[in-house]
């Protein structure tokens, strides 16, 4: 037991509270993302913050006996490993987005990635009030900004719709009953001819409509580009 106390610094007290301290509240993060079931979880989360603090430990105390004994050293910089991990940890975040025809995922679990690495950094530094504030602030965001992101989108009443199809292949009047099927009023419709380069003859539709659950969106544009003869769908405020 002597030995362990002789080996035992103060600096390993400070390194195992900043590592407990970056896995409890990545950790928590985590568990709200656990929780909605989203890709990266409890886990992840928790890894990314325990890792990105251990290279900001690393940068800070792992040189010690080095700049000791090298003592003409100048310029030494701590922050270039933290700044590895910052631009890194985007490749990790990027794996989490899915896209499915106009639906995008995981967009929010990619940025909490990211800033809970960016926690990770400030406890390994000896920042605790800046990480736990920063905690919670996030983890508020994640479980209520939603609300008020639907409160915003019940605003936005109108929307112009562009559907292009192959000619005489898709009726409009499928367009229009889908529409309707998902309770979007139309408020105007055009029909054009759409001008490119392929031989086969294009029909650009556009409709206004009025939107009456912004949540459905994504989901009848998939519908919609289902069709093998629909070349195109998008839509513009």
């Amino acid at each position: 037991m002597e030995w362990l106390l002789e080996w035992w610094t103060d600096d390993l007290d400070i390194i195992t509270i900043r590592l407990l301290l970056a896995a409890a509240l990545c950790g928590l993060v985590g568990i709200e993302r656990e929780f909605k079931r989203h890709p990266a979880g409890f886990r992840t989360h928790l890894l990314v913050g325990v890792g990105s603090c251990l290279m900001m430990i690393l940068s800070i105390f792992g040189f010690d006996d080095f700049l000791a004994s090298h003592e003409n050293i100048q310029g030494f910089d701590p922050s270039r490993l933290p700044a590895y991990v910052v631009s890194g940890i985007g490749f990790l975040g990027a794996g989490t987005i899915l896209v499915h025809g106009v639906t995008v995922r995981g967009l929010t679990t990619a940025a909490s990635i990211w800033v809970v690495a960016g926690i990770g950094l400030v406890v390994g530094i000896g920042m605790y009030f800046e990480a736990v504030f920063t905690t919670l602030v996030m983890i508020l965001s994640l479980l209520f900004l939603n609300k008020f992101e639907d409160l915003y989108l019940r605003k936005q009443k109108y929307q112009h719709l562009t559907v292009i199809v192959e000619n005489k292949e898709v009726p409009l009047s499928e367009v229009v009953n889908e529409l309707e099927s998902y309770k979007m009023p139309i408020l105007s419709l055009s029909v054009d001819d759409y001008p490119n380069d392929a031989s086969i003859s294009m029909v650009k539709y556009t409709f206004k409509v009025h939107v009456t659950n912004a949540k459905k969106l994504p989901e009848l544009y998939d519908k919609i580009q289902a069709n093998e003869h629909v070349y195109k769908v998008f839509a513009t405020d």
